[in-house]
């Protein structure tokens, strides 16, 4: 594995979604995320996190150094256990070991940085089962995202549809279809914005740049396998990332968004597709020590 990121990052990530739910609302009946006070459709970090997860393992296939901790069907404490027997120990032998090993605590963080890739990523906290002295730490990680939020207002739609296939025998005798509804939104461009830390990946996780250089491709790619009725037709349309020339960086991270402009063209009322609007950096005013790449 490669050594640890040595410049920090900012990025942008354009996505759009045609005739699907981007991130349905279970407080809301599955109705597609929004901000009640402006219209805004929403895409929680936690929902765009899981495709980035998804596609490493999909393509890695629990490669060593690239399994996933937070994966469906896989209960943490069954990972946690594993960190403990890795280091010679387990839930009874863990308290009587720390008081010999104060170093204890950092070896069992760094198999799980070393072995689990969304925890070099995106960090963990491996401490639900402290009460069975399942133990792992707390790890915060050097890649952050925030929410989603689309360019325009949404109006999401909801569907009606119809089922030939009854449920029970005795609805079978009353009826020859079952009503169903589904939400979607027509179109909608989004925008989302990360952090990576390169001081984050040099003292905790070890994130390097072979791990770098595979996110950039998970956001690439982040829905090409994940494709459902549900989500209907989404894709990642730009990835703007712009680097530092050092480890803490070399303008704040706010200056350095604010280059990128996505706006609707003049003529276009109701946006139907990524053509409708323009994606502008200003690469002109980068700050001295910056540099902007493109990808998508």
């Amino acid at each position: 594995m490669s050594e640890p990121i040595k410049n920090r990052y900012e990025f942008v990530i354009l996505f759009d979604v045609e005739n699907g739910n981007p991130n349905g609302d279970p407080d809301a009946g599955n109705m597609p995320r929004l901000d009640p006070e402006t219209g805004y459709g929403l895409v929680t970090d936690v929902c765009l996190k899981r495709k980035i997860r998804n596609y490493v393992e999909t393509v890695k296939e629990n490669a060593e150094g690239y399994r996933i901790y937070i994966k469906d069907g896989v209960p943490l404490n069954r990972s946690d256990a594993e960190g403990l027997a890795a280091c010679g120990v387990d839930e009874k032998t863990i308290k009587d070991a720390k008081k010999k090993d104060e170093h204890l605590d950092g070896k069992i963080r760094d198999f799980m940085c070393k072995n689990f890739y969304d925890i070099r990523t995106f960090g963990a906290v491996m401490t639900t089962f402290v009460k069975n002295n399942l133990n792992c730490g707390q790890v915060r990680g050097p890649v952050q995202l925030g929410f989603a939020r689309s360019i325009d207002p949404i109006i999401p739609q909801e569907v009606t549809i119809t089922r030939i296939a009854i449920t029970t025998e005795a609805d079978a005798e009353k009826k020859g279809t079952e009503m169903g509804r589904k939400y979607i939104v027509p179109y909608a461009l989004y925008r989302c914005e990360g952090y990576i830390s390169a001081n984050l990946a040099r003292k905790t996780t070890g994130f390097s740049e072979d791990d770098l250089e595979l996110l950039w491709q998970a956001i690439l790619n982040m829905f090409e396998n994940d494709r459902s009725a549900a989500r209907g037709k989404m894709a990642v349309r730009d990835l703007i990332i712009f680097k530092h020339d050092s480890e803490l960086g070399n303008a704040p991270a706010h200056k350095l968004f604010e280059l990128v402009d996505v706006r609707r063209n003049e003529d276009v009322d109701t946006p139907r597709s990524y053509r409708d609007y323009t994606v502008t950096v200003d690469e002109a005013n980068l700050p001295a020590g910056v540099t902007c790449t493109r990808m998508g």
